[in-house]
């Protein structure tokens, strides 16, 4: 199988769960899609599902859209663009292109 050709939850799964560990060697923690909420205690903050929540639940999902929200859109201008078509190697020098992009984004979406 390509690495990459995964859905993120199943990535996020696989031996050895080294995502989990370099988040809690760093005290880091992430921020997860509905879809994460399975994936162990500490390693992702999710939304709250459900229907007829009170505020302070719709309060707490608000606050966690704002902040995923520059990585999505970071993310999916990458896509657009068609960044990651050809990547074929380490994932590492990537980075700064997904940091530009985010660079870029956050400047678009604040000076407008």
């Amino acid at each position: 199988m390509i690495r990459g050709s995964i859905h993120d939850t199943a990535a996020r799964r696989d031996e050895p769960p080294l995502i989990p560990r370099l988040l809690a060697e760093r005290g880091l923690f992430a921020l997860g899609d509905k879809g994460d909420d399975r994936l162990g205690a500490g390693l992702a903050a999710t939304p709250i599902k459900g229907k007829n929540k009170p505020e302070w639940q719709k309060e707490y999902n608000r606050l966690h859209a704002r902040l995923r929200g520059p990585g999505e859109r970071m993310f999916a201008q990458l896509k657009s663009w068609g960044v990651f078509d050809e990547v074929r190697c380490d994932p590492h020098p990537v980075t700064r292109i997904a940091k530009a992009v985010q660079a870029l984004n956050s400047y678009e979406h604040h000076s407008a």
